[in-house]
Formats: structure tokens, sequence, C-alpha cells
């Protein structure tokens, strides 16, 4: 019998694990690009694993920021009811989803070797700093890994663009839809602004979520566009498409939504255009290339008006095509002056150009 010992495969060591939780949509995504940057940059060695909806594998994956993706999702900003978390408990675990017990908790379920969170009185054992109502939401991820020691940029906002081509090269794109009617700017305006940029000699072309496609090619029959200007509507367009088109894309003009911050990580001009929300929680940075328009009345609080309602909010039904116009103009003809009947101010929440309409307005 052979008494040499047997000598066992070498164990090969387990790279650490960091998971993230930040399971909302693209554009929640694109905003805590410079946290994942950071979170990066800080633990080279770690498999950075994002739990967020199925649907932004793509996204994800093109930000080179994420390792894996942990299918996770629920109605609405919900938190997920669990996360199938295979194999030992994250090494780490980074709480950018919310500020209080439903996500701190889902992450406590795995008993991660450290959890980074927002402090909140419901959940005493999780230390982290004090939550800010009124914050950009690239500022506040920043912040979070801030005070844990982990330098971070919300400036870092970039993704690369991407290698296929542009299905519309040069191109302004419009989006009219959002995932709540609160943040739609009515469908007409979007359609005339279409028509005029159009007439401008621009090629349009109109972009759709999925269940969007009706909303799509309601604007561009009324702008006087073919069929074939209308992109997505039966589902999303491919993130890779997307990505390339508005990164080819003269001009983004947008509600409050995803491809509004597409456009802020591609570098791609932009007029978006806000309603319930501030654009100083979730508008683009102080840029030349973005124009933001929005009309609190007065109201200067973060939030004035339900980003989730039914109807438009009226704060957005404020903004007129005139003013869009002239924003989407500057950008694409800055050489000309400005459209007749409309005068330039700076809008209340100080982000950015606001336009508001002189005794008339085109459109």
């Amino acid at each position: 019998m052979d008494a040499t010992p047997r000598q066992e495969a070498p164990t090969r060591p387990v790279r650490p694990r960091a998971l993230v939780l930040r399971a909302l949509g693209l554009g929640d995504l694109l905003t805590v690009v410079p946290a994942l940057r950071a979170l990066r940059r800080h633990l080279p060695r770690h498999e950075i694993v994002l739990a967020a909806p199925e649907r932004l594998s793509e996204a994800a994956a093109a930000t080179g920021l994420v390792d894996r993706l942990l299918p996770a999702s629920a109605a609405g900003r919900a938190v997920p009811a669990g996360l199938e978390w295979a194999g030992p408990p994250p090494d780490l675990a980074v709480d950018l989803h919310g500020n209080g017990p439903p996500s701190h908790l889902l992450l406590q379920r795995l008993r991660p070797g450290r959890l980074l969170a927002y402090a909140h009185p419901a959940t005493p054992g999780v230390p982290g700093p004090e939550w800010r109502e009124d914050e950009h939401e690239r500022e506040r991820w920043c912040r979070l890994l801030g005070w844990y020691g982990i330098p971070a940029d919300p400036e870092e906002l970039r993704i690369p663009v991407p290698a296929v081509p542009s299905p519309a090269p040069g191109a302004v794109v419009v989006h009219p839809g959002a995932d709540a009617a609160a943040r739609c700017w009515p469908k007409e305006r979007f359609a005339a602004v279409a028509r005029e940029v159009r007439r401008w000699g621009h090629e349009v072309v109109v972009t759709a979520g999925a269940g969007e496609g009706e909303l799509a090619r309601f604007v561009a029959a009324e702008a006087g566009l073919p069929s074939a200007a209308v992109l997505g509507g039966a589902g999303d367009v491919p993130f890779d498409r997307l990505a390339a088109l508005v990164a080819g894309a003269r001009c983004v003009l947008v509600g409050d939504t995803g491809l509004a911050h597409l456009a802020t990580a591609l570098g791609t001009a932009s007029v978006v255009l806000f309603g319930p929300v501030a654009p100083r929680l979730w508008g683009p940075p102080a840029d030349a290339r973005h124009r933001v328009l929005w009309h609190p009345a007065g109201d200067d609080s973060p939030r004035p008006g339900d980003a989730h309602g039914r109807v438009p909010d009226h704060r957005l039904l404020r903004i007129t095509v005139g003013e869009v116009v002239e924003a989407v103009r500057g950008l694409l003809e800055p050489q000309r002056g400005p459209v007749a009947g409309t005068r330039r101010e700076e809008s209340a929440s100080g982000s950015g150009a606001a336009l508001t309409p002189g005794l008339r307005t085109p459109g």
C-alpha cells in the first residue's frame, strides 16, 4: 500500500466581494456612477456586485465599474423583499438605495462583514452620516462614502462611449416619456418643438421605452417625421444602441428621467424639463452643454410636487414651447439670437438657465 500522502490541489483564494444595493432605474444607476467609481478605486481586488433590476445589466456593465449584476427589483422605489445571494456573506455591503430600515435590514440579513449606510434611528446599530433631504443625488452618495473614509468625487460621472455606431449620428433626440405622468410634458408640445427643429434642417429621432410606442409615434406624426424616426416602444431600445444614439446626438430634449442622466454621463448637450422635483436634486451639472427649465413659482422646496403623480405637474406645464425652442436652438445654433418674444432669466433653483416667456412665444 502506498503510504505517500496525497497532495491536495491548492485552494484558490476566494476573491472578496462587495454588494451594492441600488435596485432602481437607469437614471438612478447613472447618478451613482461617481460612487461606484470611488468603490472600484478603493476596492481593486474585490468583485463588485450590483443588486439592481435585470434590465439594467447592459447599462451596469457599460459603466465598467461593476463585475456582476444580482437581479433585484420592487414596485416603484420600494426596497426588494429579498436578495438571492449565494455563497459566503459579502465582505462589504453598501446601501446606495435609501436611508431607512427596509434597505438596512435587507443587507443586514446577509451578515456582511461591514455595512456602509446612512444613519437612521430605527436601526441604531448602523453608524453613518445624517441624511439630508436637500442634496443632489450624486453628492449624497459620494458624501456617504467620504464619511467612511472612501474619497468620492461627484464630478466623476462620465461613462465610456459605446463602440457600436449611432443609428442616427448628429440627430436631435426627443424623448417624450417618463415613468410617471407628473414628469411628462404634454406630447403636443414635444411635437411642436420637434417640428420646429426639423424645419431648421436637423434630423430628429424620437425615442421610447417599453410601452411608450404610441406616445412616440404621436409625437413623430405630429412633427411630420417618418415612422422610422421612432426608436423603441414595443420594448426598451438595447442599451448599447441607445447609448450610441445619445453619444452621437447634437442635442437631447427630455424630461426628468433616465435619458437625461444618460446624456449627462456621455457629455451630450441636453435640454431637461423639470416640474415636481427641483433640478438641484436631480439635474445635470452646471455646464454650458446643459439647459435646465423649471418654474417653481416661488416654492423653492426640493420636492414641491409629487414626482410619481398621475397628472402632469403644474410647474412642468408652465414651461412653454417657445422656451424649449429657444433652449434647443441655443445649443444647436448658438450664433443666432434668441427667439422673438422670449427673455432669459436665472432659474429660481440656481441650477442652470431657465427661459421665461415674454409677451408671446412661438408655437
